[in-house]
């Protein structure tokens, strides 16, 4: 694999401006695709966006409400791109079983859980607000 391939950063060694900017725009590109390839969950949690950003719209009051429910469900997809990378290290290294293998994959599946969590968590307290106050 050439450093390109690997999107290891040294190709943007001595790129500066917009030349920088493009080269690392296409690794996370590269990235976004990459996880919609292999991983379910990312591609589960984009297609639930298509919904819930007109249901923000909707349901959110002012700017400051629908910000906070969009960013309450990219926040999900932050985190799941996270436990990705951290999943995809984790097998570079090595498919044996290690108490530190399982951990770190373990913590960064409850950083998803927490994520998934705070989503109803968000959006029950807005639709409160709006229907009941």
């Amino acid at each position: 694999m050439t450093e390109v391939e690997t999107g290891n950063g040294e190709d943007l060694k001595g790129k500066q401006g917009m030349e920088r900017v493009l080269a690392a725009t296409g690794y996370s590109i590269r990235g976004l695709r990459s996880s919609w390839q292999n991983e379910a969950a990312f591609r589960e949690e984009c297609i639930l966006l298509c919904f819930f950003i007109p249901a923000a719209f909707w349901l959110g009051q002012g700017a400051a409400q629908i910000a906070l429910l969009l960013m309450s469900c990219i926040l999900v997809i932050i985190v799941e791109l996270l436990n990705t990378a951290i999943e995809v290290v984790v097998d570079r290294v090595g498919f044996e079983l290690h108490e530190l293998s399982g951990r770190a994959k373990d913590t960064a599946s409850s950083a998803v859980f927490l994520s998934l969590i705070q989503v109803p968590v968000v959006w029950g307290l807005v639709a409160f607000e709006r229907f009941f106050s």
